[in-house]
């Protein structure tokens, strides 16, 4: 009975890519927000979640020089991200379809440079980057753009058939995908093979994975794993975060993220927080372009003294 309701799932998610690849280039946009305020109203629980997180983290991010955003309410901030997740969904569909290539020859590309130092040291690559703007369309974008293939890390799942499909989606692009069961020791062996990883790092997890942190004026659980890499591997570290700019993606490439070699636990949590700092700040400067509907400060959830 769960093989047949698998099915019908993968099926339906299909059917509803499919239909969204068949909308013209010229209706994305408008599609993508209808879409996106459909979303808006029809989850509720969701929106909530985006609505709480952003007004708590609305005071951090004020008090920031690098926040300049017109919006001035948290549900303001939340029904323009929810616009925006539409625009991107609708984008990612026609791209799983092999439709819409002319969106990745339109990306720009900012800090070219820092790619190509990082690149030069021949230790293999980590795109360090979260769920900003389109993310799904830089990792299908990449081939294309740096012409090499990318292996994403990501959560397998439930449903068989479904992780099937989105993963041959995926590698129409010549991405390799990573799942997180053994993903440190598959990392380790693409990055010694001069490879490289997109890695996004935030998300909750649990704490022996990771060190506690302050990230936008609360306390939150942030991965190890960026560092532990780097001092495995000495592969640079490089965040990256994609936004939109009206109807324009801008990828913009950072120089790479150093960390010290102390042992401590405190050492690996200032390492943390220092990589997270990156994402810290791309939230700031584009609040409507991060996923707020994650759960990003459970298992904690206190002010940060």
């Amino acid at each position: 009975m769960k093989r047949i309701s698998w099915a019908v799932q993968a099926s339906l998610f299909y059917l509803f890519t499919l239909t969204l690849s068949f909308i013209p280039r010229g209706l994305v946009t408008r599609a993508g927000q209808l879409t996106g305020m459909g979303m808006f109203i029809l989850l509720p629980k969701r929106r909530s979640v985006a609505v709480d997180n952003i007004r708590q983290a609305l005071p951090h991010m004020q008090l920031s020089p690098d926040w300049n955003c017109p919006l001035a309410t948290p549900e303001e901030i939340a029904r323009e991200t929810f616009i925006n997740m539409g625009k991107s969904l609708v984008e990612t569909c026609r791209l799983y379809h092999c439709k819409g290539e002319d969106l990745i020859d339109s990306i720009e590309i900012r800090g070219w440079e820092h790619y190509e130092a990082a690149r030069a040291r021949g230790k293999g690559l980590i795109f360090l980057t979260g769920h900003c703007g389109n993310w799904e369309l830089v990792a299908l974008a990449y081939s294309r753009i740096f012409k090499a293939s990318m292996s994403v890390v990501a959560r397998r799942q439930n449903n068989p058939y479904l992780n099937r499909m989105v993963e041959t989606m995926r590698m129409h692009f010549d991405n390799r995908v990573i799942y997180k069961d053994n993903a440190l020791r598959n990392m380790i062996s693409v990055i010694r093979k001069n490879g490289t990883i997109g890695l996004l790092v935030d998300q909750a997890v649990f704490p022996e994975e990771g060190a506690l942190i302050p990230f936008l004026g609360r306390n939150a659980w942030a991965s190890k794993a960026p560092v532990i890499l780097a001092r495995k591997t000495g592969v640079p570290i490089m965040p990256a975060f994609v936004h939109r700019e009206g109807d324009r993606h801008i990828l913009t490439v950072h120089p790479e993220c150093v960390f010290d070699a102390g042992e401590s636990d405190e050492s690996m949590a200032a390492n943390v927080k220092h990589y997270s700092e990156y994402i810290e700040r791309f939230i700031t400067t584009h609040p409507t372009d991060w996923y707020w509907v994650h759960r990003r400060w459970k298992r904690t959830g206190e002010a940060v003294q």
